[in-house]
């Protein structure tokens, strides 16, 4: 028999159980910061080649704009500000991979820093540069969300990709 919400305890447990068997969905977070020159902040995570937009995977049950937060303080030692939301894609199963969530939030553009250097094992490198350059640098995925994160500057709102193409 199934409880009510007359019986908290037995209604949580319920909805607990309930709550176990629902599939979860990794979660990546990027940030698009510019410069005071429009370039864009790349980095080279050391685990992986290719370069990507800085971020990185969210915690359990982290908010994903506090994901870029965290991870640029953790990996740059840079304090961000999200200003919004440029780009959601719905990523499929790859490989080994479940399905995932990506967002690439707005950030504050940010004056070059003397020296922009990687705070932890994660990154070897990070660098400010063209978008033509970051098209080169980025492999495919990251490049179409790189694109459709300028494409919603543009447009003024957010842009949603199918496994990076676009929906709307």
């Amino acid at each position: 028999m199934k409880p009510s919400p007359e019986d908290p305890d037995a209604w949580n447990a319920y909805l607990a159980e309930g709550n176990a068997t629902q599939p979860r969905k990794r979660v990546a977070a990027d940030v698009l910061l510019r410069d005071a020159a429009d370039r864009v902040l790349l980095v080279n995570p050391a685990y992986k080649p290719g370069w990507d937009l800085p971020g990185g995977m969210a915690e359990a049950n982290e908010p994903p704009e506090e994901t870029v937060v965290r991870e640029l303080s953790e990996e740059l030692g840079l304090a961000v500000t999200v200003r919004g939301l440029l780009v959601v894609d719905w990523v499929a199963p790859h490989g080994p991979w479940d399905d995932q969530i990506a967002f690439v939030f707005d950030g504050v553009t940010l004056g070059v820093p003397g020296e922009l250097r990687p705070h932890d094992e994660e990154l070897s490198e990070a660098a400010y540069v063209t978008l033509d350059k970051a098209r080169e640098l980025l492999g495919q995925r990251m490049r179409v969300r790189l694109a459709a994160a300028v494409r919603a500057l543009d447009e003024g709102r957010p842009v949603y990709l199918h496994d990076g193409t676009p929906v709307w």
